[in-house]
């Protein structure tokens, strides 16, 4: 299946080594009319981490994983579906995408070392973005 990956699921290390062992990187992409944020759903936490919010005009940018059963089960896990993440879908070329994205949720400040992680993950897809906090 395909996975439209934002935020931290950019990194190459963290999704083929410690995440995904096997999943295979097709390209980047930018996701139309959703922009990047970062979010808690808990409005107590300190912390905020990679969503995506609807707005018209925007791009997020990402990447599209090729990514088994077993592979979605362990993000599932990870994003805590469905109790923090929900799941969307998209169609690419007439392939269905799918994503993980925040529905109830405040705007948070991200740690640095989260921040470092995203940047990374930037270069391993050849995107030309930086964010910085």
């Amino acid at each position: 299946m395909l996975y439209f990956a934002y935020g931290s699921n950019l990194n190459h290390n963290q999704m083929k080594n410690l995440r995904c062992k096997g999943s295979k990187f097709l390209k980047n992409y930018f996701l139309k009319d959703y922009e990047l944020s970062f979010c808690h759903p808990n409005k107590l936490n300190k912390f905020g981490y990679a969503n995506i919010i609807y707005k018209k005009g925007s791009n997020t940018p990402g990447a599209i994983w090729e990514i088994t059963k077993s592979h979605e089960e362990t993000l599932d896990t990870y994003e805590q579906f469905p109790n923090i993440y929900q799941k969307d879908f998209f169609y690419l070329e007439k392939e269905k995408v799918m994503f993980y994205i925040m529905k109830k949720y405040f705007f948070k400040k991200p740690p640095k070392s989260y921040i470092d992680i995203i940047n990374e993950g930037y270069k391993n897809c050849k995107i030309d973005e930086h964010i910085s906090y």
